[in-house]
């Protein structure tokens, strides 16, 4: 099992983002960062110890990555705020990703790049990367606060101002399923929205051979790129890797009587389809077994006036 350790602000709002994910054992909330050993929450509060509040995470990595764990870290916060989170000021509110070993640093500051890159902030991102020291779980009251105390925690979520920074922030971009039933075939939208299945070798994309990358049908965000695509005879696009881990989110799919791991865009929360363990060693292992109807394909003569210019260097390498 390993660890994750991250701040930010309010612990109470950092535990149930998490806990919902197949793979993750346990969300621990605490403090970190300080030199107090075993402080309250009062002292934490205020100040003087150092520490902030923070979660540590006990997860199964061949169920859920680290990375995977960014990214949802990362739409939980406002990472330009060094002074706090929200309603919540002073240091022992402020943001930080603490790493456990070389792996962890490296990931986290791929992602904190890869989010500024986005253009997303106007401005610079603050959260700070730190080694991870000693950490104290919280008292009991404060653990699983959500569960305990659901009225309390909805109110405190939308009155300390992050259930509105989230939604705007993150869930803005999303259209309604009405505007998408407009804009989409039927079959894009039953297996996007609905988590419908295409036939096989009845698809677009599963014999498709040129140069591109392949993009989220719904929002337009790169997903895939042909440099990682092979022919796995399943009659699906099938694909060794996403462009960026961050890009899509697993999870645990036991419909149909199976134990799968469901992919699903991270952005728009499109289902696009499954990942399995019998791809090619040599390409890693793994075949991201996606619908055409789920991706948009855009080949590397038409990247740069489509916007995507920037992914031409996958092209490159």
């Amino acid at each position: 099992m390993k660890i994750a350790t991250f701040a930010g602000g309010c612990f109470w709002c950092m535990v149930k983002p998490f806990d919902r994910y197949e793979g993750v054992a346990k969300v621990v909330a605490g403090y970190t960062g300080g030199m107090v050993p075993n402080p309250t929450y009062r002292e934490v509060c205020d100040g003087g110890t150092g520490h902030v509040e923070a979660v540590q995470i006990h997860f199964d990595e061949k169920k859920i990555s680290y990375e995977q764990l960014l990214a949802i870290f990362w739409r939980q916060i406002d990472p330009t705020d060094d002074g706090g989170q929200f309603a919540d000021r002073g240091s022992s509110y402020r943001t930080a990703i603490f790493y456990h070993d070389d792996r962890q640093k490296a990931a986290a500051e791929k992602s904190r790049d890869s989010l500024q890159n986005e253009k997303r902030f106007s401005q610079p991102i603050r959260t700070a990367i730190l080694p991870a020291k000693e950490f104290f779980p919280a008292e009991d009251d404060h653990q699983n606060y959500y569960r305990k105390n659901p009225t309390p925690y909805a109110r405190y979520f939308a009155g300390s101002g992050r259930q509105t920074f989230l939604a705007t922030t993150w869930n803005a971009e999303r259209p309604n399923p009405e505007t998408l039933k407009n804009r989409l075939t039927k079959l894009q939208f039953d297996v996007t929205q609905n988590d419908k299945t295409e036939p096989a070798f009845r698809n677009d994309f599963w014999d498709n051979h040129a140069e591109g990358i392949y993009v989220d049908v719904v929002d337009g965000r790169p997903l895939f790129s042909s440099k990682d695509k092979f022919d796995s005879g399943c009659g699906w696009p099938s694909f060794s890797k996403p462009i960026d881990r961050m890009a899509v989110v697993e999870k645990s799919d036991r419909s149909l009587n199976m134990e799968r791991t469901e992919i699903r865009s991270f952005s728009a929360d499109s289902h696009l389809g499954h990942v399995f363990s019998d791809g090619p060693k040599t390409l890693g292992g793994l075949r991201y077994c996606i619908n055409s109807a789920s991706l948009r394909f855009v080949p590397k003569e038409k990247m740069r006036e489509a916007g995507y210019g920037d992914l031409l260097r996958l092209f490159e390498e």
